[in-house]
């Protein structure tokens, strides 16, 4: 689903989504300039001298911080453990214990006076770059100005307490690089590059006038990365392998239409089984896996035959799909769409979709939970700067279907175990989603303790004392 914030919304005409506007599309030509070495390059400008000291860094021993008096809740159990304290050292949880011996000289002590600390959250459909960048900014086209927005957002996104996220088209590599290297503050990227559709697929945003195609000539939208039009077999396993080049942990597929797509229905289907197969078949080549973007039980079903390990959305599956996804044992990346404060206003066609799933999606989490399929939560917020602080509030919906543990499970370990399929191509070796010796230090401090009440993570700069991603604080108002 794509949305743009209600603000921009006189930009938008009849049904289109926001990146099918005339005015914008036009715009997203300059994205061009968001090569891989101009976006690093900006981002060394922007952040000046903090470079050198964060290099000169890894030549020291590695930090020790020690979490004490603790209410732990570890990602995986459905209540807190008292009394316990966890040693992080450098990167990684080195220790977890109840005995409570006393720090070392060297350490860096956090008294947490009984907070709830749990691991960081983790967004499993999220759109890295362009979540936050509103309709002007995309019209002045300059890169500058995307670049800052998108900077901002990725801050914002961290102190939300979202420590990774599963980016499901974008071109955000360059951007991960920025934000792997230290340059800039932001959450972990699993990218999967650009969205590969067939003509007239959800991913497909052109013009009409970019109609009929030039094969010599690639459309802005896929010049910019954000997309790639695969129309026969060949094409498809080249602008898979052009993903995976880059880095891309999994590979996005469109299997059919979207909601604010101006020409794309939601019954449709694009991709046939065997091109679905070619593409899993490629994707498994390189260790990794597919997901697919499907609303329709016909479209989701046709994913599953064709290997597919994901399904994004299915809001309109029926019984048979939701048996389907149980028994192969697919994962569903599912967004608790409510009501129209979930999206902005839209109009025509993209409308009655929109109220179409949104009317659909309590039958298909009462389908997930009757049939055990393995789901993960997502938030799916896009081109907005007004929803994105919705991210804590679209996890919260999950209260509707799910216990306060449940949907605390779902986006620690529970998404962390969906994110694990990437394997070797994983950009982040370690576990993630959960507090045990060896995992990945993201590591959250609750003022509060969300298992009685999960609302407390709509309001994250009251509720969050501290942030710590990689072993690095973002926030600690526990300082002394």
């Amino acid at each position: 689903m794509i949305r743009v914030g209600k603000k921009y919304q006189h930009l938008i005409h009849g049904a289109a989504c926001g990146c099918s506007n005339p005015m914008l599309v036009q715009a997203s030509q300059r994205l061009d300039a968001f090569t891989r070495r101009g976006l690093l390059t900006g981002a060394a400008l922007l952040a000046g001298a903090a470079v050198a000291p964060a290099r000169a860094q890894g030549t020291r021993p590695p930090i020790k911080t020690l979490f004490r008096q603790v209410s732990l809740f570890d990602g995986k159990s459905s209540s807190l453990q008292q009394g316990a304290q966890v040693l992080v050292e450098g990167n990684r949880i080195a220790a977890l214990e109840t005995s409570n011996n006393p720090p070392q000289g060297d350490w860096t002590v956090i008294d947490c006076g009984g907070r709830m600390l749990m691991p960081g959250l983790i967004d499993a459909h999220w759109h890295t770059l362009f979540a936050a960048v509103p309709a002007p900014t995309l019209m002045t086209g300059e890169p500058g100005s995307i670049f800052t927005a998108s900077t901002a957002e990725a801050n914002r996104t961290l102190l939300r307490g979202f420590t990774t996220v599963r980016d499901v088209g974008g071109p955000v590599f360059a951007f991960k690089q920025a934000i792997d290297a230290g340059i800039i503050p932001g959450p972990r990227i699993f990218p999967s590059g650009a969205m590969i559709t067939t003509t007239g697929g959800h991913g497909d945003l052109r013009m009409l006038s970019d109609i009929p195609r030039d094969p010599a000539r690639l459309s802005l939208i896929e010049s910019m990365g954000a997309a790639a039009i695969a129309d026969d077999v060949g094409d498809l396993r080249m602008r898979i392998r052009e993903q995976l080049m880059q880095g891309a942990s999994q590979i996005k597929l469109v299997g059919g239409g979207g909601v604010s797509s101006p020409r794309s229905p939601l019954d449709m289907t694009t991709f046939s089984e065997s091109d679905l197969r070619a593409a899993v078949a490629i994707a498994s080549d390189w260790n990794t896996y597919v997901t697919v973007h499907a609303y329709a039980p016909r479209t989701v079903q046709r994913a599953v035959a064709a290997g597919a390990a994901c399904i994004e959305h299915a809001h309109l599956m029926d019984e048979e799909t939701a048996g389907l996804l149980a028994q192969k044992g697919i994962w569903l990346s599912i967004q608790p769409f409510l009501t129209e404060a979930d999206s902005v206003p839209l109009t025509g066609p993209s409308r009655e979709r929109m109220l179409q799933v949104f009317a659909s999606t309590p039958r298909a989490y009462e389908l997930v939970r009757k049939h055990g399929i393995k789901t993960a939560w997502g938030s799916d917020l896009l081109f907005s700067p007004e929803m994105t602080p919705r991210q804590g509030v679209m996890l919260t919906h999950l209260g509707q279907w799910y216990s306060n543990a449940e949907a605390l499970r779902m986006a620690t370990a529970g998404n962390a175990e969906l994110l694990a399929l990437s394997g070797p191509r994983n950009p982040y070796p370690g576990k993630l989603g959960v507090i045990e010796p060896g995992a990945l230090a993201d590591l959250l401090v609750v003022n509060g303790n969300l298992l009685d009440d999960l609302k407390l993570i709509e309001q994250p700069d009251r509720s969050l004392a501290v942030i710590m991603k990689d072993g690095k604080l973002y926030r600690n108002s526990l300082a002394s």
